[in-house]
This record gives C-alpha cells, structure tokens and sequence, in this order.
C-alpha cells in the first residue's frame, strides 16, 4: 500500500468515512490479491459498491460503515500492517488482533 513521502495516506480532504472505506479497500485487495468486486460483495453483499462509493455514484450510512469496519478488522490478513492514520475498531485490538 503506498503512501506519500510524508507518510499520509494518498487521498485529499478529510479522513471520511468513504475514504477509510476505500483506503482499507485499496491495502486490503493489494495484500490479499482479490479483485476489488470481490472484496466488495464480501463486505457489502454488493459487487459493486466499492467503485460505486469512489465514483461518488452512492453514498452510506453510519452503520454500514461501521459494520464495514469492523468487517476489514476482523479479516484483516495477519502478515500486513494495518494502515498508517487509519483508526481501527477497538474490538478487534481487545482480541488480540495487530
């Protein structure tokens, strides 16, 4: 996953909801090696919302995303570091997970 010189994430304006979700996105399909549609119907049931969330064609809800967080916590691939400025969901730390 890369990340600027200065060690921020590649993504202008505010660390949103939606450009969490797409920045685990990006780490998440670059570790694992899935295609994002994949990712996107285990996360979301739904094929193609990811690249519907970064086209700015849909947007989503606090629990969803919530949910989805909670989501790329749990299923995080052990060998990868989770990514620089991006909070994750304490339940998953209380678990022992990195």
């Amino acid at each position: 996953f890369p990340l600027t010189d200065a060690g921020t994430v590649p993504y202008r304006g505010a660390m949103d909801q939606i450009g969490t979700i797409l920045i685990l996105s990006d780490a998440y399909c670059a570790r694992a090696g899935v295609a994002e549609a994949t990712l996107s119907t285990k996360v979301f049931g739904a094929g193609s919302r990811i690249a519907q969330l970064r086209g700015g064609q849909t947007d989503i809800g606090v629990r969803r995303a919530h949910k989805a967080m909670v989501w790329f916590s749990e299923h995080w691939p052990v060998d990868a570091p989770w990514p620089v400025g991006v909070e994750r969901p304490v339940a998953a730390l209380m678990e022992g997970r990195p």
